[in-house]
């Protein structure tokens, strides 16, 4: 199993750069950054510095979007990224959350993602690909290499990532929801006639390594809140009872009333009061190390090849490190 680690590029950017080398030192093999230009800060002008200032580790966000860059300009930057330091980059890529929704725009449908993935993996690699309707080729590109891996959890959002993406991006680290997308998405890639095997499996969620559980909670409860954006576009389109999404991710969001994204993926976001214990418990990777190693175990046999880390708390170098010294050995 891989380990990533998750920040939010939040200045200054050097910290989010030694956060990066850190986790190289620790055995991270991926270094991913949220992308939302309203937010946070740039996050592809971060990218190139981690990548100067790490020797192994892989970049990339999580995620960008096909709507506040053009196609074109994405490919180029991954591609300009990839000529300077030796294809080091990953496009993590879904329909768009906080980026679209904070300027104003709604995320993006499903069919302009798939044809943003076909274009932006074409145009990374030299090919040449479609934009708007006109083709479209950088010539300069030489052996360009860019996997781009989907963050999806409807059903039909599975369906394309396994039709089309090399990875699968699951934000939330419940195994039974796990297996259900992950057998949903090998489905979608055997039946388009591809390797199901050959669709790389990222988990990301937040850990946060101690024995105060109930601290640990307060600092995680506000991934309850950013998977619960996504969770309501679900259920606006499925209804709250559906065969086509399990209960068991739709439930909980209940009594959520709105969101701020001011507050976005951070500890004591108060728009995330409606998530309770247990599904912080579901959704993140809280307790002791061992607790931590017992829960990947189960990951990694549903068929996860990563876990990407989410460290938006008030001990990340610490979680980091208890990674390198108990967890990352125990699974790598």
């Amino acid at each position: 199993m891989d380990f990533g680690l998750v920040l939010q590029t939040d200045p200054p950017a050097a910290k989010v750069v030694d956060l990066m080398r850190r986790a190289e030192r620790a055995g991270f093999s991926h270094g991913w950054t949220f992308d939302s230009a309203v937010l946070w800060q740039e996050p592809f002008v971060i990218h190139s510095r981690i990548l100067e200032h790490t020797e192994r580790l892989r970049v990339g966000p999580m995620v960008t979007n096909p709507g506040t860059r053009t196609w074109e300009v994405t490919a180029s930057t991954f591609a300009t990224l990839n000529d300077m330091y030796g294809n080091r980059t990953v496009c993590g890529i879904g329909r768009g959350d906080s980026a679209m929704r904070v300027a104003g725009r709604r995320p993006n449908t499903l069919a302009r993602l798939g044809a943003a993935i076909d274009a932006i993996r074409d145009l990374a690699e030299g090919r040449e690909a479609e934009v708007d309707g006109n083709p479209v080729r950088i010539p300069w590109i030489r052996d360009g290499r860019l996997p781009v891996w989907m963050a999806a959890y409807g059903p039909k959002a599975l369906a394309l990532a396994g039709r089309k993406a090399d990875g699968f991006i699951l934000q939330l680290a419940d195994p039974y929801l796990t297996e259900w997308m992950v057998k949903a998405v090998r489905r979608a890639a055997e039946d388009a006639g591809r390797d199901p095997a050959a669709v790389t499996v990222c988990v990301a969620a937040p850990a946060y390594v101690g024995d105060d559980l109930d601290h640990a909670r307060e600092q995680c409860r506000w991934f309850g809140g950013m998977v619960g954006n996504h969770v309501a576009d679900l259920v606006a389109r499925y209804g709250e009872h559906s065969d086509l999404v399990p209960e068991e991710l739709t439930a909980y969001i209940k009594d959520r009333h709105g969101y701020d994204y001011s507050h976005h993926g951070r500890a004591g976001n108060p728009s995330t009061d409606f998530v309770p214990d247990g599904i912080v418990d579901r959704f993140c990777l809280l307790g002791p190390a061992a607790a931590h190693v017992e829960k990947l175990r189960v990951l990694r046999e549903l068929g996860v090849d990563q876990f990407a880390v989410y460290a938006m708390h008030d001990a990340r170098e610490a979680t980091i490190d208890a990674y390198g010294e108990q967890v990352i050995p125990a699974l790598a």
